[in-house]
């Protein structure tokens, strides 16, 4: 069994984004592992500023959500990290969690593997390739980690626009296989 660490970032309730990884987490959840979703949505976390503080302390300075989140992503086996493209790019929620999970980079992190799923209004296959880039760049920084597998489910815009869409069972599919 292992422990899945699901971060959803899209900022609207029951988003296309967050719908994908709800079933990505049900699969997960089907295979016996031990699941979390984690909504960016309510959240309070502030932008990194770069100090480097944390790599002395292993922890921010500034107290907010993300400590919580961060702790989250330190004792889990796997992150999956789930988000709308804007502008070709993952969210800036996900991207901020990032920047502020820094102190997890000289830490004794539990995480090896990395699923990344986007969804977005339009759906060419190169939509996505940004922001699973930044994503795989976060992880090539933690060298016991490997960005593992990307799910990406295009033409979705209105809330709930995924529903029915066979990259949903794909999603579901994928989890089983963590």
């Amino acid at each position: 069994m292992k422990k899945v660490l699901v971060i959803s970032s899209s900022l609207r309730k029951n988003a296309n984004s967050e719908q994908l990884a709800v079933s990505f987490a049900d699969g997960a959840k089907s295979a016996g592992h031990e699941v979390e979703i984690v909504s960016l949505r309510d959240k309070e976390i502030k932008f990194c500023i770069g100090c480097f503080v944390c790599q002395k302390t292993k922890r921010c300075f500034m107290r907010d959500d993300a400590d919580t989140v961060r702790e989250k992503m330190l004792h889990a086996d796997v992150l999956v990290f789930a988000t709308p493209i804007y502008y070709y790019e993952m969210s800036g929620a996900l991207k901020t969690m990032l920047d502020r999970a820094n102190p997890l980079f000289v830490s004794d992190y539990r995480f090896r593997e990395v699923y990344a799923l986007a969804t977005a209004a339009e759906d060419e296959d190169y939509v996505p390739q940004r922001a699973f880039s930044g994503i795989e760049g976060w992880v090539d920084c933690f060298e016991k980690a490997k960005l593992v597998g990307t799910l990406f489910c295009g033409g979705v815009t209105d809330i709930g626009e995924i529903s029915g869409n066979a990259k949903l069972q794909e999603a579901y599919v994928v989890g089983t296989k963590v």
